[in-house]
C-alpha cells in the first residue's frame, strides 16, 4: 500500500486514551490495529510509528500507544484508517487459474487476482497471501487481515503445501529419492526433504504429489528442471489446514469459520494469544 510522505508536522507527544464507555472495546495496541486494517504487518507498523507517519486524535503516535478503532481518528501519512475488528476481517479460499499474475497489480497488464476477486471485499483491501507463478494454478489466500498474511508468509509459519505435477517423463525411483532426501539445486540452495509419490501415469506423462515444507522461489520448478523433468500442470491442491476439493479454477469462497480458526491456529494466532 503506497503512502506519502505527509505533509504536515505533528507533535511528537503520547496519546491520551479515548475515554471508555460502557459500549466500547478494549483498547489494542496501535501496531495491531494497523495490521487488522490490512495496512501492513506489525513489524512494518511499528516502522511507520517510529518514523512518525502515523497519528491518533491528532497527535503523533509512539510505539506504546493504544488505541480503540472503532473511536480513535487513526491516520497514516495524513490518511484515514478504518481498522476493522478480527470478526470483520474476510479471508478467501481462490482457485488461481494459469496466466494470472498473484500481485494487486502487474505493470505488463496481466490480469490478476484481484481482478478475478471483483468487489468481494467492499471497501477494504483485499491482497494475496504468498504467491504461484503466471503458469501455476491452484490454492490462494487472499485476506483483509494484515496479521493472518504476515503469519502466513512468514518463514516461522511456513505450513505444509501439497501440490499435483504432472510431467512428460517416466520419473525415476531415483529422482524421487533425490527429493524425498534434500535436494541441493543448481544455484547452490539447498532443500529440505519433500514428501514425493506418484499417483497416476501413462504412456504420455507422470503425476506426482509433492509436499513442500519451505518457501523457496519456484522450487518445483527449479527441482524438475535440475531432475531432467518437463512440467505440463503444477497446481497447488492444500495450505495447512485447507484444501482446494471441487473449487473451480477462476471462482473463490469465503473461508468458513471452521477453516478461519483452524487456519488462525496453525498459525499461533488462535484466541487469546497476543
Amino acid at each position: 500500500m503506497a503512502l506519502r510522505t505527509m505533509n504536515t508536522r505533528m507533535r511528537h507527544t503520547s496519546v491520551p486514551p479515548s475515554p471508555t464507555t460502557p459500549n466500547s472495546t478494549p483498547a489494542i495496541r496501535l501496531n495491531k490495529a494497523l495490521a487488522q486494517a490490512g495496512v501492513c504487518s506489525r513489524r512494518a507498523a511499528d516502522d511507520l510509528i517510529r518514523a512518525g507517519r502515523v497519528s491518533v486524535n491528532g497527535i503523533r503516535a509512539d510505539l506504546g500507544t493504544a488505541v480503540r478503532p472503532e473511536s480513535d481518528d487513526i491516520r497514516v501519512d495524513g490518511r484515514p484508517i478504518r481498522p476493522v475488528t478480527g470478526d470483520e476481517n474476510l479471508v478467501f479460499m481462490l482457485n488461481k487459474p494459469v496466466q494470472v499474475v498473484t500481485t494487486a497489480r502487474d505493470p505488463q497488464g496481466r490480469p490478476t487476482v484481484l481482478d478475478l476477486m471483483g468487489k468481494a471485499a467492499g471497501p477494504r483491501r483485499l491482497f494475496p497471501v504468498g504467491r504461484l507463478d503466471y503458469f501455476s494454478e491452484g490454492l490462494i489466500i487472499l485476506t483483509t487481515d494484515g496479521e493472518l498474511a504476515n503469519r502466513l508468509m512468514h518463514p516461522r509459519w511456513h505450513l505444509p503445501k501439497l501440490y499435483r505435477v504432472v510431467v512428460r517423463e517416466e520419473v525415476s525411483e531415483e529422482a524421487l529419492a533425490a527429493m524425498r532426501s534434500g535436494m541441493k539445486l543448481a544455484e547452490g540452495e539447498e532443500l529440505a526433504p519433500v514428501k514425493a509419490q506418484i499417483v497416476d501415469k501413462d504412456a504420455r506423462s507422470t503425476t506426482l504429489e509433492l509436499e513442500l515444507i519451505q518457501g523457496v522461489n519456484r522450487q518445483i520448478r527449479r527441482m524438475c528442471r535440475d531432475l531432467g523433468l518437463t512440467i505440463l500442470k503444477l497446481s497447488r491442491t492444500r495450505l495447512g489446514p485447507l484444501s482446494i476439493d471441487d473449487l473451480p479454477p477462476g471462482k473463490y469462497r469465503p473461508l468458513c469459520p471452521d477453516e478461519v480458526v483452524s487456519l488462525r491456529k496453525a498459525v499461533g494466532l488462535e484466541p487469546g494469544l497476543k
